[in-house]
């Protein structure tokens, strides 16, 4: 299935001297080498939480992902985690195109190209409220991205969303 295009973007390459100063950075500064990376991070699902399948709202808390680069990339065998251990991983082929989104979304229902939407097929919340570590991993099991939050530092306008690339 193809991700339709949403919007373009350009990527730039970092220099070396750049990639210097990244490494000494903590593990959720650090830039990885991926076409893919974690856009933000709906982590509390706006409400009071309900993991109910009917009528719950975990479709609600959602993790987008963008194509930075310049080619189309597949999302199977990318792999979604958090800290706990959580996992997600994209078993069918999902092309995003450059500068293209999917948003890995809580709860059951039905992967969209339109919508630019995969459900996890789990009624369970993945995202800790107070805080967590995301984690996307490539198909062959490199990091693509990684990111630490808490709720306190990083969600200053309190609504649950934060965002990583632009």
């Amino acid at each position: 299935m193809r991700i339709r295009l949403r919007h373009a973007v350009t990527f730039a390459a970092a220099s070396a001297a750049m990639m210097a100063v990244v490494t000494a950075t903590p593990a959720q500064a650090a830039e990885y080498s991926s076409a893919l990376k974690i856009k933000g991070v709906q982590y509390d699902a706006p409400g009071r939480d309900d993991n109910r399948c009917n009528g719950g709202n975990t479709k609600n808390e959602y993790l987008t992902i963008k194509n930075y680069s310049r080619s189309n990339v597949n999302l199977k065998g990318y792999v979604v985690k958090d800290a706990a251990g959580n996992r997600f991983a994209f078993t069918a082929n999902h092309t995003l195109e450059p500068g293209d989104y999917v948003q890995l979304r809580g709860g059951r229902g039905t992967d969209s190209d339109r919508y630019n939407v995969v459900y996890r097929q789990n009624c369970n919340f993945m995202w800790n409220n107070d805080k967590d570590t995301i984690y996307l991993y490539k198909p062959g099991g490199a990091r693509a991205d990684v990111h630490s939050y808490t709720k306190s530092a990083n969600d200053r306008d309190g609504n649950g969303y934060i965002t990583y690339h632009g």
